[in-house]
């Protein structure tokens, strides 16, 4: 396969983020079912800012997957992006490699807390800040999915595959349904979502879950939209959903319909970013989605 290190088997390294995805499973699967304690609960929430917690959960998938990554693949040279290490000042990051691996060993840790079962793990292989591998593991759904730079598909644990069923018939907003989110909404986007007058609403955490649910047919369409000078999602957030979504036929760019660019200051990905199930009505959807926003004057654009 093109761009990827010499001599690095791409069945095998599938076959080793496999074995690390379901032992990632295993781990989020415990401290969920922990969680549930009050008692419990407490000695697991780390970091108890209610923006931006931290679990045990997160530290112990983000250990075990580097390690695992490090054991495997040292010779590689390529770099490790995790959210759990970016959060540290003593692990200062600077790329090296043009390959990197972008970990988010817990996306959703609002919802894993609040036991609604959307939470996942990303990991995907960056090659120059674009995402080239991609796994998304939602252990509550019993699915991991995977691109290998080339399809996309699903599996369960058991081996089990399930086709992904993107709606690409649905190329009129007022025809399609949105995915948003639960715990990261905000006013503007509000205001956004009740112009653009979608079908149908799904609201559930996690961008690996939304973008999931994308990939399974429930959803068409996905808007993330951060203020300035607001908090904004990272790189962590994107680059596996990202690279699943667009070689099962979707896409993920912001609202100028350019790709996302990863590796930049602090991570962020801010601005309008949209997903949708087909790459092809995706310019147009976004071009439509820029109008509205500007004929009611949402949005701040510079």
């Amino acid at each position: 396969m093109t761009n990827l290190p010499f001599g690095l088997d791409i069945n095998n390294l599938i076959g080793d983020l496999r074995v690390l995805s379901w032992e990632a499973a295993d781990i989020l699967i415990y401290y969920s079912n922990l969680i549930r304690n009050q008692k419990e609960k407490a000695k697991i929430i780390q970091n108890k800012t209610p923006d931006d917690p931290v679990t045990l959960a997160d530290l112990k998938v983000n250990k075990m997957v580097i390690n695992g990554i490090n054991k495997n693949y040292k010779i590689f040279g390529w770099d490790i992006l995790s959210e759990e290490n970016a959060k540290d000042e003593s692990n200062y990051f600077e790329a090296k490699s043009d390959f990197c691996w972008v970990l988010d060993p817990l996306d959703g840790t609002k919802d894993f807390i609040q036991g609604t079962g959307n939470y996942a793990m990303h990991l995907a292989l960056n090659y120059k800040q674009k995402p080239l591998i991609g796994v998304v593991l939602i252990p509550e759904k019993n699915q991991l999915w995977i691109s290998n730079g080339r399809k996309s598909w699903c599996e369960s644990r058991d081996g089990t595959y399930l086709k992904t069923n993107l709606s690409q018939n649905k190329r009129r907003i007022h025809d399609m349904t949105i995915v948003t989110s639960k715990n990261h909404r905000n006013v503007t986007l509000k205001k956004v979502i009740e112009k653009l007058n979608f079908k149908d609403q799904i609201i559930m955490g996690s961008v690996g879950c939304k973008i999931s649910s994308i990939l399974r047919g429930e959803s068409n369409i996905y808007i993330c939209l951060s203020l300035p000078g607001e908090s904004s999602p990272k790189d962590w957030d994107f680059a596996a959903p990202e690279a699943i979504l667009k070689t099962a036929g979707g896409s993920l760019t912001n609202l100028n319909n350019d790709e996302l660019s990863y590796g930049g200051s602090n991570f962020e990905q801010g601005g309008i970013i949209v997903a949708t199930s087909d790459k092809f009505s995706h310019n147009s959807i976004c071009t439509e989605i820029m109008q509205i926003i500007r004929k009611y004057d949402l949005y701040p654009f510079d």
